[in-house]
C-alpha cells in the first residue's frame, strides 16, 4: 500500500470516529443520567466537556504538528482518542465518563487540523479536488448518522457501545498509519509561544462554554456571563499578542492572503448557517407537526445525502468553472433554500422537508467544499499546519455561534413556551431566516475567491520531495 492511499484510509477512519462522537451521545444522555442516578442537566456535562476540551486543544495543534511531525502527532492523538473511547465505555460513574470525554475532546481537537495538514501536504492543490469525496464522509455523513445510530445502540445493546465501536477502528487505523505513513516535518526552530497559549486556549474554552450553556441557562446567569466576558477579553488580548509575536502560536499574518482570509470568513458564516439551521429546523418541525424528537432528527438526514452528492459535483465542476463561479451561485441558491424552509406550510409537508434538506446539503456542501479546496491552494506547505489550525478554530466557533444565534432569536421571539404541536412556529421560522442571512453574507466573500481552479505544479513529484522516510 502506498503512503498516499494509507493517508486517505487512516484520515477517513479517524475523522469518521471524531464525526460520529460529536453527535452519537446525544440520544443516550437520558439513559446515561438514569444509569448513574444523576439529573439530565448533569449528564449534559458529558457533551459540554467534550466540546470545551476540543476547543482548548485547537490552538496548539499546528505548532505541535510542525515541531514533532504530523504523522507522530496525528497517530498519537488517534491512539489517545481510541484509549479514551474505551475508558468512556468502561466508566462506572459520571465523573469518570466526563474525564474520559475530556481526553477524547483534547485528542479530537488535534486530530482534525493535524489530519487535514497531513492530507493537504500529501496531495498538491490540483489533486485536492478529488479529495472532496473523502472530506465529505466524516464531515457530513458521520454526524448525520450519529443520532439514529446512537439511539439504536442504546436501545438494543447499551450506551457503552457508543464508545466501544471506536476501539477496533481506531486500533486498526493506528497500526496501519504506523506501518504505512511517511513522516512529514516541515520543521520549526521557534520556541513554544507560552503567552499565546495561555491567552488563546482559555479564551476558546470559555467562549465555547458560554455559547454552549448560554441559550439554555440564560446569557445573564453568572457563570455564562463571566465566561463570555472573560473569554472575549482573553481573545482580544490573544489577537493583539499573536499579531506582534515573532513566532506566534497561531500566525494571524496568514489572513493577509486575500483568498485564505475570504475562505476563513466563509468557513465562519457557512458553519454558523448550517449548524444554526440543523438546530432550529427540527424544533420548527416539532412545533408545526408535533413530531417526535426522533422524527425531527431524521427529518434533516437527507442533508447528509445532498452533501455526499455535492462531493461529486465539486469533483466535476470545480476544474471547469473555478472557485468563484462555483461557490458564489451555490451560496445564493443555499440562501434561497434556507429561506424556503421558513415559509409557512413547508414544515407541514414531509416530502417538501426532505427535498429542501437534500438541497441544503447539495448547494451549501458544494460551496463549502469549494471554499476549503480553494482557500488553501496558495498556502505554502511549511505554513499549512498553522493555516489549518486557524481555519479549524474559526469553523468550530462559527458552528457554536450559529447555534447560539438561532437559540437567541427563538428566545427573543417568545419561542420554547409550548410543547410539541402547541408551540408557535413563528420564532423558529425567524431563526431559520437568520441562518439564511448568514449564508447570504458569505456570497460577498465568495466573490473574492480565485477565478481559476488550482493548476498542476511544474513538476509532479514536487510535493513528495518534502516527505521523509517512514518514522514512528
Amino acid at each position: 500500500m502506498t503512503p498516499r492511499i494509507a493517508v486517505v484510509i487512516v484520515y477517513t477512519a479517524a475523522m469518521c470516529m471524531n464525526g460520529l462522537d460529536s453527535t452519537i451521545v446525544n440520544p443516550a444522555l437520558l439513559t446515561i443520567a438514569r444509569d448513574f442516578g444523576e439529573p439530565v442537566s448533569a449528564a449534559n456535562t458529558v457533551e459540554v466537556a467534550f466540546l470545551v476540551a476540543l476547543a482548548v486543544a485547537l490552538p496548539a495543534a499546528g505548532w505541535l504538528g510542525d515541531r514533532l511531525g504530523t504523522k507522530r502527532v496525528f497517530l498519537g492523538a488517534l491512539a489517545v482518542f481510541t484509549a479514551a473511547s474505551a475508558a468512556c465505555g468502561l466508566a462506572q460513574g459520571l465523573p469518570e465518563l466526563v474525564l474520559a470525554r475530556v481526553a477524547q475532546g483534547i485528542a479530537g481537537g488535534l486530530l482534525t487540523p493535524v489530519g487535514m495538514t497531513l492530507l493537504f501536504r500529501t496531495f498538491p492543490p490540483h489533486e485536492r479536488v478529488k479529495l472532496s469525496k473523502v472530506l465529505i464522509v466524516p464531515t457530513a455523513l458521520m454526524p448525520a448518522l450519529g443520532p439514529p445510530l446512537g439511539g439504536f445502540l442504546t436501545e438494543h445493546l447499551s450506551w457503552h457501545w457508543l464508545f466501544f465501536v471506536n476501539v477496533p477502528i481506531g486500533a486498526a487505523a493506528v497500526l496501519l498509519g504506523a506501518l504505512a505513513l511517511r513522516e512529514q516535518v516541515e520543521g520549526t526552530e521557534d520556541g513554544f509561544d507560552r503567552t499565546g497559549f495561555l491567552l488563546a486556549t482559555p479564551a476558546l474554552g470559555l467562549l465555547t462554554y458560554a455559547l454552549g450553556f448560554g441559550p439554555a441557562h440564560g446569557w445573564t446567569s453568572p457563570a455564562v456571563a463571566a465566561s463570555a466576558v472573560l473569554g472575549v477579553a482573553l481573545l482580544v488580548a490573544a489577537c493583539v499578542h499573536l499579531r506582534k509575536a515573532k513566532a506566534p502560536l497561531l500566525d494571524l499574518r496568514l489572513l493577509t492572503d486575500r483568498v485564505f482570509a475570504s475562505a476563513t470568513v466563509l468557513a465562519l458564516v457557512t458553519s454558523a448557517g448550517l449548524m444554526g439551521v440543523l438546530f432550529a429546523f427540527p424544533l420548527l418541525y416539532q412545533a408545526a407537526l408535533g413530531a417526535s424528537a426522533l422524527d425531527a432528527g431524521l427529518s434533516v438526514f437527507p442533508e447528509a445525502l445532498g452533501l455526499m452528492l455535492a462531493s461529486q459535483a465539486v469533483d466535476r465542476l470545480l476544474p471547469r468553472l473555478g472557485p468563484r463561479l462555483l461557490a458564489a451561485p451555490a451560496l445564493i441558491l443555499a440562501t434561497a433554500v434556507f429561506a424556503a424552509l421558513a415559509l409557512p406550510g413547508v414544515a407541514e409537508n414531509a416530502w417538501a422537508v426532505r427535498a429542501l434538506m437534500f438541497c441544503v446539503g447539495l448547494v451549501l456542501g458544494t460551496a463549502v467544499l469549494t471554499v476549503q479546496i480553494a482557500g488553501f491552494a496558495d498556502v505554502a506547505p511549511p505554513a499549512m499546519g498553522q493555516a489549518m489550525g486557524l481555519f479549524t478554530i474559526v469553523r468550530t466557533l462559527g458552528g457554536a455561534l450559529g447555534i447560539a444565534a438561532t437559540a437567541g432569536v427563538i428566545a427573543a421571539a417568545g419561542g420554547g413556551d409550548g410543547d410539541g404541536g402547541d408551540a408557535a412556529p413563528g420564532p423558529y421560522r425567524a431563526a431559520i431566516l437568520t441562518t439564511a442571512g448568514l449564508v447570504a453574507l458569505g456570497t460577498l466573500f465568495a466573490l473574492k475567491l480565485p477565478k481559476d481552479a488550482p493548476a498542476p505544479p511544474l513538476f509532479d513529484d514536487e510535493p513528495r520531495e518534502r516527505e521523509t522516510p517512514a518514522a514512528a
